[in-house]
């Protein structure tokens, strides 16, 4: 037997012979003594001593002596030893002073032995429970362990917060032990789910009564609040076309991008919602009546005709600020001028198609029918004519690109070609072309001290190398493929007439 089984063995032998003996029986004595010090203070000292006179089951057993960190009092121990025959009033001589430090230590973390202990105690959950408890908390990051011990972390400290704070009712503890009770009597038959929820989320109602004690037949208000009331207006997080947002009821707020989806509280959620926003009314449009707005949107400034319950709950008719145009220093005439666009500038007089003006994603264009041509300045969404637009209409339609950037070094003519050579920059760096050919600069070279005579020899490599040839990718891979089942019918054939 190793020495771990026999101390476990003279544990179990202890314990087992402990419980069939006797009490211990004793007394335990306090004595107070007070004195005057030099200074003229009074100090008080405190005594205490137990005296067993029937030992007992400690005989056998004792904790703190037998059990490896068990609290209790020894036998023959300090915390035993018996005081002096001593009367109230007595006069005690001093012989000495011996000061001494008494530090105490907090309680223990919780593991997930001393929580469950816990858990039954308090009659939360059931031991079927238990075990996905503790997974529960230690996946959702609420704590984390430090060998045995279950550390918090601050997720935990603030849904903790977050709950007490607006839900103390449910998360109590008799709450829970009680709704637990009240559920396990529904699921034997005993009590009825449906009045059960109405409670929970409704709360309770009770029946108003008149003077005689008699019911009306009327509900009064709400004895208990439910979670109805607890929750108020449900405020919920979306996603919508342009991007996240909060919501409770018809008011809504724009998510801040800075704002991580778990930093997102109630708190911060009704911050945004209440936060005044920098509309600003310019005037009444004078065709509809309704108020035009100047706001502030995720994709720049507009304007507005009115707001969804002026309309209807039809989206109001919008219009973007143009870029030399504030929030600020917008007024009424400006507003209305957007609004305005499209503006039908004419139609052409060959064919009768209409052509406009208009203001869009990529700026200030004209349209007639399918065709299109950028202007060069917004200014003209308003003051185009028809003449104008016909000239731009018949110019050829231009690609929506950069303009090619200039050289970075003129190197004279190419020897070979006779063509000027200039060092361009391109995706993957600077590089040398005559405007046939193109060598990509080495290492080493620069584009500030390189040569002509270096960049002439560099463009003569590229030349005798030749264009580049595209690998056969399909073809190599057919090939691999149909080999590789040629090879296993083979296999395959040898190993049947093998057998």
């Amino acid at each position: 037997m190793s020495s771990g089984e026999a101390a476990a063995y003279e544990l179990v032998w202890k314990r087992t012979i402990a419980s069939q003996m006797t009490d211990a029986i004793g007394s335990t004595v306090q004595v107070r003594v007070g004195g005057e010090a030099a200074d003229g203070r009074n100090a008080e000292f405190t005594a205490a001593g137990t005296t067993i006179s029937h030992y007992g089951f400690r005989r056998v057993y004792s904790e703190g002596t037998d059990a490896e960190g068990g609290a209790g009092a020894r036998p023959n121990g300090d915390s035993e030893r018996p005081l002096p025959a001593v009367t109230e009033g007595d006069r005690l001589g001093l012989e000495g002073l011996e000061p001494s430090g008494h530090e105490t230590s907090p309680p223990a973390r919780f593991t997930e032995a001393s929580l469950v202990k816990r858990l039954e105690e308090l009659g939360v959950g059931r031991p079927s429970t238990y075990a996905s408890i503790m997974n529960t908390i230690q996946d959702r990051g609420y704590v984390w362990k430090r060998g045995t011990a279950l550390v918090p972390t601050f997720t935990a400290f603030s849904v903790v917060r977050l709950l007490e704070q607006h839900f103390s009712d449910l998360v109590d503890y008799t709450f829970t032990a009680r709704m637990e009770d009240e559920l396990d009597s529904i699921a034997t038959g005993d009590g009825d789910v449906q009045p059960w929820l109405r409670r929970f989320y409704f709360g309770a109602e009770v029946p108003v009564r008149g003077d005689d004690g008699s019911s009306n037949g009327e509900e009064s208000d709400q004895e208990n609040a439910g979670l109805k009331a607890m929750v108020g207006a449900v405020i919920v997080a979306r996603v919508g076309r342009f991007g996240p947002y909060v919501e409770r009821g018809p008011q809504r707020a724009t998510i801040p991008d800075e704002i991580p989806p778990d930093e997102l509280t109630v708190e911060a959620a009704l911050e945004l919602i209440d936060k005044p926003n920098d509309d600003r009314v310019l005037g009444e449009d004078p065709d509809s009546g309704l108020p035009v707005i100047a706001r502030a949107g995720r994709f720049g400034p507009y304007v507005q005709v009115g707001t969804a319950e002026d309309t209807g709950k039809k989206k109001p008719k919008t219009a973007s600020l143009l870029q030399s145009m504030t929030l600020d220093g917008i007024d009424l005439d400006d507003a209305l001028k957007l609004l305005s666009l499209p503006r039908t500038v004419g139609a052409d007089p060959a064919d009768g198609t209409p052509i406009t003006a208009q203001n869009g994603r990529y700026g200030p264009y004209i349209q007639k029918g399918s065709d299109s041509r950028t202007l060069d300045s917004e200014d003209l969404l308003f003051t185009v004519t028809l003449e104008e637009c016909l000239t731009i209409l018949a110019q050829p339609k231009g690609r929506r690109r950069q303009a090619a950037k200039p050289p970075l070094r003129e190197l004279g003519n190419d020897p070979a070609t006779g063509q000027p050579m200039v060092i361009k920059e391109g995706r993957w760096g600077p590089y040398v072309t005559d405007g046939q050919t193109n060598a990509s600069l080495r290492t080493g070279d620069t584009v500030e001290q390189i040569t002509p005579e270096r960049a002439a020899e560099l463009l003569q490599h590229r030349r005798e190398r030749g264009p580049a040839t595209p690998k056969a990718r399909g073809t190599t891979r057919r090939k691999s493929t149909t080999t590789t089942k040629r090879t296993t019918t083979k296999r395959t054939t040898r190993q049947k007439a093998a057998s």
